[in-house]
């Protein structure tokens, strides 16, 4: 059974309505720089992220997945990962639809899941029918006992309290900054791509020249 989480306006209720813009403000900030030490240290002990990492840069193929807000966290990671690696793709529901992945799973491929409270029942729904067909899956989530968290391969195990009506994004953006990098470090070609990235960003003036 996984354990119930408050909503955005249960958390409204509770730690913003009724408090004054600089009270507030100082009760984030000091949640928040809690938090942060709390995360770094929980990335420095456990060796989560680098299992994931080596699942990664060993897959063929790579799909990121998630819905609501995880899809902005998806959307990251995909970027990051990119940028080192080829086969690297987001399961938007426009470019690449849910369908065609579960449709064409292979040996190597990997799915990447981001699934938050609340817990957004398509991403449970696609993530469970890929290991259900054969593939595996890697997941980021907040809580041990979160949905999918027994299909995955490895699960990363993130915490998001914070004092304000949204959860923090704090750890999770750590996280994959984490998880992007050690995978890039891992990979044979990713310097390679990268410069060969660099010419290409130059060749179309994609960035203003700097002073």
């Amino acid at each position: 059974m996984t354990t119930k989480r408050s909503t955005p306006s249960e958390r409204f209720d509770r730690n913003v309505q009724r408090r004054s813009a600089q009270v507030l403000k100082q009760r984030v900030l000091e949640q928040q720089r809690t938090e942060f030490g709390k995360a770094l240290a929980w990335a420095a002990e456990q060796d989560a992220i680098e299992q994931a990492a080596a699942l990664i840069v060993s897959a063929r193929r790579r799909y990121l997945l998630g819905y609501g807000k995880s899809l902005s966290f998806a959307s990251l990671l995909a970027s990051d990962l990119s940028a080192g690696l080829s086969g690297v793709h987001l399961v938007d529901g426009a470019a690449l639809r849910a369908l065609d992945v579960l449709g064409d799973i292979r040996q190597g491929d990997l799915l990447v899941a981001v699934s938050l409270a609340r817990y957004r029942r398509e991403t449970i729904d696609i993530a469970s029918a890929y290991v259900r067909h054969g593939g595996q899956l890697v997941l980021v989530t907040d809580a041990e006992d979160a949905p999918l968290a027994d299909s995955a391969a490895v699960r990363i195990v993130i915490r998001t309290d914070s004092a304000s009506y949204a959860n923090s994004p704090t750890s999770v953006v750590l996280a994959l900054h984490l998880l992007a990098t050690l995978t890039i470090a891992s990979s044979k070609g990713a310097g390679r791509r990268l410069r060969e990235r660099d010419a290409l960003a130059a060749e179309l003036d994609l960035y203003p020249e700097e002073p």
